[in-house]
């Protein structure tokens, strides 16, 4: 009897171990399972995270990429309306500059017409129309240029008796514009020149231009306060030195009649009205 007990007993005890062996298994099961799903979990939601932080910053850039549109729509509006003013004030400066241009296209335009109008006026005034005697009109002066032969003998400075009928028609000009002053400038060529009583071309230049200013002024009536002598020595030459022909050329006589600029723009009125009359 008791051997039937105990081996009853055995076999209990050897079921029951046979069940919990499977539940244990099945209970580990479930756990790997439950432990899979929880590391995918863990995954997706790390995954979740990093998107939503991606979306954040997005969010943040397009908040500001938006406030910085709106900003700099506001500055592109001033800054339209500032460029506007500006163009419209360049555009003005623009009118007044071709204003100004095509004053001084009509002035150069004018510039042969007044030049030979008052060339022609003092020509015809004085009655002088010899190659010998230039006539020019520069920046409101005029120049009457005379070759040296007609005024003085090689090497002198006394004014040849000849001379003053060629100066009395300049003293005529110089007359008829009391309020102009008269410069007589002296030339020479680059010859070297020394007598015994002057040192230099520089002295002949000059003692030439003060002894035709006297002719001016005693023999021929010229107001002596118009007249300034000068001379320039061989350091302001029309052409090179380089031949006789040239140093012929050179050595000359200028006289620039020295208006002010008002009378200087009624003698060419005048002369301008003559020519209309014409």
């Amino acid at each position: 009897m008791k051997k039937v007990i105990l081996s009853l007993l055995v076999i209990g005890f050897t079921m029951t171990s046979c069940g919990t062996k499977k539940k244990i298994a099945a209970l580990e099961a479930k756990n790997k399972e439950t432990q899979d799903l929880l590391n995918s979990a863990t995954i997706k939601l790390n995954n979740c995270l990093t998107e939503k932080k991606a979306f954040a910053d997005q969010i943040e850039y397009l908040k500001k990429n938006n406030t910085d549109l709106i900003n700099s729509s506001k500055e592109l509006t001033v800054l339209t309306s500032k460029g506007a003013t500006n163009l419209e004030k360049s555009l003005e400066s623009l009118k007044e500059k071709d204003l100004k241009i095509n004053r001084l296209q009509d002035a150069l335009t004018k510039k042969d017409s007044v030049t030979l109008a008052l060339v022609t006026s003092l020509k015809r005034e004085v009655g002088i129309n010899d190659p010998d005697i230039k006539i020019n009109v520069e920046k409101g002066v005029v120049f009457i240029s005379i070759a040296d032969n007609l005024l003085f003998k090689s090497g002198s400075y006394e004014v040849s008796s000849g001379a003053k009928d060629v100066l009395a028609k300049v003293a005529k000009v110089i007359n008829s514009k009391p309020d102009f002053e008269c410069m007589v400038e002296g030339h020479t060529d680059n010859v070297p020149f020394k007598s015994s009583v002057l040192l230099d071309n520089w002295d002949l230049s000059v003692k030439r231009s003060t002894s035709i200013v006297r002719v001016l002024q005693n023999d021929l009536g010229v107001d002596p306060k118009q007249l300034i002598p000068a001379g320039r020595s061989f350091y302001v030459p029309l052409v090179d030195n380089d031949s006789p022909a040239n140093r012929q050329k050179n050595r000359r006589t200028k006289i620039i009649i020295l208006p002010k600029i008002d009378q200087f723009y009624d003698m060419i009125e005048k002369e301008m009205k003559n020519l209309s009359k014409e």
